[in-house]
């Protein structure tokens, strides 16, 4: 699983975020789906294996004419 440390930073130059770039599109699809989950999970603070379900009381629908 995957593991964010928000003590890291560091300024990189236009190269090494691209060799970043390069790592992820040499993932999966279902791979790089995992970390993004996991990167929301983080930062709207809810637990990975529990996400919160979708208001559907805030859309409707209706007939286009």
């Amino acid at each position: 699983m995957y593991k964010l440390d928000r003590t890291v930073f560091k300024i990189q130059t236009a190269e090494e975020a691209s060799s970043h770039a390069t790592y992820w599109k040499k993932q999966s699809a279902e791979e790089r789906l995992k970390a993004a989950m996991y990167l929301n999970s983080v930062a709207f603070n809810f637990d990975i294996n529990n996400p919160p379900r979708m208001d559907k009381t805030l859309y409707s629908e209706r007939k286009r004419d």
